[in-house]
């Protein structure tokens, strides 16, 4: 087998591809996770994580993904960081992925190259990422009980982040920047019974402040008026939608009408020989134990279908 060439390659080192490639390791495969950015993919942005099995006291984003990549690396599995992936071909069933330092073959591909929350794109929004800024309700709410936190969308997602935080947090503000919601009425309904609920319509985000202790206020503007206020709160959480990142895919595997890759229950794709894990297949939960386990799903249905290549 030459340098390049592997019996799996996976794209992306987020949990679901930094799992594939443990359990590809145990099997004695030779495997290589090429990475654009830096291991740990969206969970590097969680300050803390504390539903994540194992880890009663919690743990960070950053140091259970340097955990995973220590345990891959371990079993054999080779991570290349910096390497993001420009297009993938097939030739006669092998799978050519062109990357830096590539092109790379193997017979079995995994993809996890998951799914990025859109972004305000608005000053402040990076620098407290982690730090009062979220785009997980789930991930991130319960460290805002009592306190009054601003949900930013309209859609299903916003309403049910909402709801959510609702339960947990003191005031819940509703941030639209038009006069009425997207999202399911029934959604809807449930969330607008809530006392601590109240909406904020035509307003846009302009500015998230702070100071070193993390998110303090958020700088709003009427998008009909042009007048500006500030609101107090203490954090922000971003439904504005999601974009998986699956550009490098078209063409190769089935879409949905999302973006999402389209699987079945073992990972599988439409081209044999390629299988999807994480947040960048189509699924209705994406948690990092979702993602583990896909990839877990995604690592066995490629040892498998590298058992009926050999014969």
């Amino acid at each position: 087998m030459g340098k390049r060439e592997y019996d799996v390659i996976i794209i992306g080192a987020g949990p679901a591809g930094l799992t594939a490639g443990i359990y590809l390791g145990r099997a004695k495969l030779r495997a290589v996770i090429l990475e654009a950015m830096t291991p740990g993919g969206q969970a590097l942005f969680s300050e803390r994580i504390e539903n994540y099995p194992g880890f009663p006291e919690g743990i960070t984003g950053r140091e259970l993904a340097e955990r995973m990549v220590k345990q891959a690396e371990a079993f054999g599995t080779e991570i290349k960081t910096l390497c993001p992936v420009e297009r993938v071909r097939l030739e006669d069933g092998v799978k050519v992925v062109e990357a830096t330092g590539g092109p790379y073959r193997s017979k079995a591909l995994i993809i996890a190259t998951g799914a990025q929350a859109a972004k305000l794109g608005v000053p402040g929004e990076g620098r407290y990422m982690g730090q009062g800024v979220s785009v997980c309700a789930i991930c991130d709410g319960a460290f805002f009980r009592e306190k009054v936190v601003a949900v930013v969308g309209g859609g299903d997602s916003a309403v049910e982040d909402a709801f959510y935080l609702s339960r947990m947090a003191s005031k819940v503000y509703l941030i639209h920047r038009r006069d009425k919601l997207r999202a399911q009425k029934i959604l809807q309904e449930r969330l607008f019974e809530q006392q601590n609920v109240e909406p904020i319509w035509k307003t846009v985000v302009k500015e998230i402040r702070g100071n070193e202790e993390g998110v303090k206020a958020l700088l709003l503007e009427k998008v009909d008026t042009g007048e500006t206020r500030e609101l107090p709160v203490d954090g922000i959480f971003v439904a504005i939608g999601r974009r998986p990142a699956t550009e490098p895919f078209r063409g190769i595997v089935e879409l949905d009408e999302g973006g999402y890759i389209v699987t079945d229950q073992g990972c599988a794709t439409s081209t044999p020989g390629i299988f999807a894990a994480g947040d960048v297949r189509k699924k209705s939960v994406r948690q990092i134990s979702t993602a583990v386990g896909d990839g877990a799903i995604a690592a066995y249905s490629a040892e498998l279908y590298l058992e009926r290549w050999r014969g």
